[in-house]
Parts: C-alpha cells; structure tokens; sequence
C-alpha cells in the first residue's frame, strides 16, 4: 500500500517528477498472483441479457449489433412533429477543434528549461508536428508518441512540453448533429431499409444494447444509460395479436408467467395510431411496466421506403432484472460498486482470514503439523518443560524442532492457544474448543458460526514452519518463536483483509483473537 496523500501533494507540487518517480512503487517482474481456473461472479444485469439472446435465438430471431450514434435529421425523420420532444431528451455528440499552435520565443526558451538540449531543428520539427496535429494528420491519442519519436525525448519531457500551451488546455466542445440513441427503434428504421431487399420475409431481428436519456434527476428508477432488448419483425402481413403472442412466450421463458397490455393513450408518432401498447408483469401482486411494443406508422416507414408492416418491441432489460432480483434501486442493481452497500456474509468474510505466514514445501508442513501434534499431546504438562515435535534432515543439513515453556508454574500451553477461529454475525472470534458454555456468544458460535478450521495454535505452527525454512535458505543455524499474550491478530500469524477489516469496523462488530497463548518453538539447525 502506499499513502494518496502523499503522492496528490507530489504531483501538484511536480506532476512529471510525481509521475516519473511514483513508478518505482510498482513491480515489473516476478509472481504473485497465482493464476487458475475458478467461478467468478456474474453481473446480473448480463445474466439477464444472455438468457434474453438464448430466448429469442430459440425462436429463430437473428441477432445484430446496431449503432449507437444516430443523426439528428433521422430522428426528425421517424418522429415527425413530435421530434423536438424526443430531441430534448437525447444527448448530443461534441467534439473538440484542434487549436492552432503557435511556438514563440519566449515558449522556446520554456522548453529548453525542459529539454536543455532543445535544438532549433528540434523546434522546426516540433511546428511541423503541430501542424500535422491541427490538420488532423495525426490523432490526438498519438501526440505524445509523435514528439517522443521525432524529438527522441523522454516521455515526461514530452507530456511537460504540452502543458506549457494553455490552448490544449482551454478547449471548448463544439457540438455536432450527432445523438447517442434514446430507443433502438430510431436504429431499426435504417436497419430494416438496408435489409428488406436482402433477407426473406418473415425478417426476425433483435438487438441489446444500451440506450441513453438525459434524464433530469438520477434516482432509483433513473439512469442516464440503461439496457435495452429489442426486436422487430418485419413481414408481408404481421398483426398486434401476433405481437402479443410472442411477447407472453418470450417473457414466459424469462419467468413472467402473467403480463397484460394497455393502449398507450398517446401514441409516439413512430408508431400508427392506437397501435402502441405497455406491457406489465406482474410481481409481488403488482402490475410493473416492464417494455412498450407497436406497430411502426407507415409514414415514418415510408421516410426509409419501406414497403412493408413492422411490429416492433422493446423491453428495459434493468427493470426486468430489478423484478427478478427483488432489487429496489437501480442504481445498486447496476452499479453495485458504486451505490449499493457493502454486504458480507460470514462465509464471504471468511475467505478473507488466513493463515499469514505458511511453510511452502512439504517437509515444512510436516513441522508444522508434527509442532502442534505434540504441542497438543503435551499442552497439560507442568513448566518448565520441553519437548521434540520434530527431527529430520533436509538438503544434508540436520534440523530438531522443540516445543518449550520456561515460565515455572504454568503449563506447556496457555489457555487460549486450542482456541479455533469463527466468524459469527460478522464477528471473527476465538472460541475456546469446550467449555464457558455459560457465556451466549460462545455456545452460539460455536454452534452456528463459520469455523475456519484452524487454532490459534495452528497459525504459530505454521509461522515456526515457515521461519525454519527461511532459516535453511539463509544459512540460520537456530529459529525461536514465542507467543505469549496475544491482543492482534497478528501476534498470533493471522491475516484479515483489509476490506474484511473495514467492514468489521464499520458494522461496529468486533475481532476477538486475543488471550494467553504461551507456546515456545525453537529449532536447531546443523
């Protein structure tokens, strides 16, 4: 981990020097991460979209990829006068103009502060690449790239170049004719233009994607971007009733047994009159528009020269999924990284407690395993005392691992050192194996909780494992590890995430890992 703070204060300070040094905190080489196969989680969002495609796919639908970008006058065209309505809702695509560049003397001089080796053919070079910028002759994504090659700068004394013109910085967009798509239907006009002389009728097709709105508020049932699954058939003599047919099929699939459709009272010019219909589920015991379907008008049909009936239907695949998934805001359902409460099982939280420190070979677990066997087989015995766990040799050097306690008076483990690790109501405890069934949280844990399956002991055996074998590859002829009362995880080698950790905290829930170990392990190597 390293400290954002610290690095924002850096980079305003000196971005390029932050940017260049920073680098150091990352690794280019070695492995760390171990790569295998494994279930991974799903968004629900396109879980919905893939039983969707497999839906329509079954009944002989062919899916395509339409367009996102729709131009103004094809929206006039579909809509007719109800066009300015439908404009106010759409966003509009901008771009920025590339500024011309001037290079003074006194931006010479700038650069040179940059660059001290900055020569005046290195300034021509500069002016031609700027103009080439400004002539469109090479993208902005490759500005950087250009001056780096042609200059053979350092990349940091490229992008410090460039932040000496305030016309790169000052750019205002300049808005086009060009729309992100409010309703795949404005996409579907052309679509069915270009394809009605090349496919055979019935022509079935469906498309999801995304959909955008300028909506005026984002809230639990609004985002400016939301899926859609549409689908049009187009063919020489197609009905409402067909429509409906295959809307109650597809949804019945998708696990809406009951829908009903209403006329929409208002027509949207795209469709004919009194052709446009809601569509509803039910769920909970309440009917929910879920989709919109209708007749295309042969007026904006005619617009394209079209010459046959289309039925057209369209459904918002996030309410489809928010029924589904007993979700209440849209927002969580789509972007759970950002809005929707961070929610850990005990399961989950337990896969996020470990064992830190592990022995990586197998004679290194067989310590660890021989250190709590006999750590257990004589934890009553009176101290001081010690024992042998373990005797063996490896890569011809010989090692003995001995349990100990020098404390007079006590025993060979404290009490604690059998308790074993739960995770219970987003607690993780260490409970003792039996006994002070008196005490609530214990019995329940004990009963309902998640167990790890490892002591207390069990970690300080591994850490002991793992430190012999550290010793081996550095030549250490002795290792002593001595946990006496242990108040942190970490006294005792065990890792909780940090995401773990803060969820704990947050919840106000506690990590209870404490008590008096007392254990004693140390090796000879000779």
């Amino acid at each position: 981990m390293w400290e954002p703070e610290k690095i924002k204060r850096k980079a305003q300070k000196d971005y390029e020097k932050a940017w260049v040094e920073t680098a150091s905190l990352l690794k280019k080489s070695g492995r760390k991460i171990l790569w295998k196969k494994t279930t991974g989680k799903p968004h629900p969002v396109n879980s919905l979209i893939q039983k969707i495609r497999k839906t329509l796919l079954s009944y002989g639908f062919e899916e395509l990829i339409n367009p996102s970008i729709v131009p103004e006058e094809d929206v006039r065209r579909q809509y007719g006068p109800e066009a300015a309505v439908i404009l106010d809702r759409i966003f509009y695509l901008a771009g920025l103009p590339r500024p011309d560049i001037g290079l003074s003397q006194k931006k010479t001089l700038q650069i040179r502060r940059i660059v001290p080796s900055f020569s005046a053919n290195n300034v021509k070079k500069l002016q031609r690449i700027f103009r080439e910028y400004k002539e469109g002759k090479i993208e902005g994504d490759d500005l950087v790239e250009e001056i780096v090659n042609r200059l053979r700068i350092e990349t940091a004394e490229a992008t410090a170049i460039l932040g000496l013109f305030p016309e790169l910085r000052k750019l205002t967009s300049i808005p086009s004719k060009l729309t992100l798509r409010s309703h795949m239907t404005a996409l579907w006009f052309l679509v069915l233009a270009a394809l009605q002389h090349k496919k055979p009728l019935p022509m079935k097709l469906f498309s999801i994607g995304t959909k955008y709105r300028r909506e005026q508020k984002l809230d639990e049932t609004h985002l400016y971007e939301s899926y859609v699954a549409s689908m049009v058939v187009m063919a020489e003599d197609v009905t409402l009733e067909d429509g409906k047919a295959l809307c109650k099929a597809v949804l019945s699939d998708l696990g809406f047994k009951n829908a009903k459709f209403q006329v929409k009272k208002a027509t949207s010019k795209y469709y004919a009159p009194e052709t446009e219909i809601e569509v509803f589920v039910k769920s909970d015991g309440q009917w929910i528009e879920i989709g919109d379907i209708g007749l295309y008008s042969p007026v904006s049909l005619a617009q394209y020269d079209i010459s046959y009936p289309v039925f057209n239907a369209g459904f918002g695949v996030e309410r489809l999924a928010m029924l589904l998934q007993g979700a209440k805001d849209i927002r969580s359902l789509t972007y759970p990284q950002l809005y929707a409460p961070l929610e850990l099982s005990d399961a989950q939280i337990a896969k996020m407690v470990e064992i830190e420190a592990k022995p990586k070979t197998e004679t290194g677990k067989k310590i660890a395993e021989a250190i709590t066997a006999t750590a257990l087989k004589h934890g009553e015995e009176p101290s001081p005392c010690e024992f042998q766990a373990y005797e063996g040799k490896i890569a011809g050097k010989h090692i003995r691992v001995y349990v100990y306690e020098t404390d007079i008076g006590a025993k060979l483990l404290g009490p604690a050192a059998r308790n074993r690790i739960y995770v219970y109501k987003g607690n993780v405890l260490g409970i003792p194996e039996k006994g002070i069934e008196h005490v609530p949280i214990v019995k329940e844990t004990r009963e309902k909780g998640t167990s790890l399956g490892f002591s207390y002991l069990d970690a300080v055996a591994s850490l002991a494992a793992a430190k012999i074998e550290e010793a081996l590859r550095l030549g250490q002829k002795t290792v002593n590890i001595r946990v006496k009362m242990a108040k942190n995880p970490s006294d005792i080698n065990i890792k909780i995430s940090e995401v773990a950790r803060r969820y704990i905290t947050s919840r106000k829930n506690k990590i209870e890992t404490t008590g008096p170990v007392f254990i004693g392990i140390r090796a000879e190597i000779t």
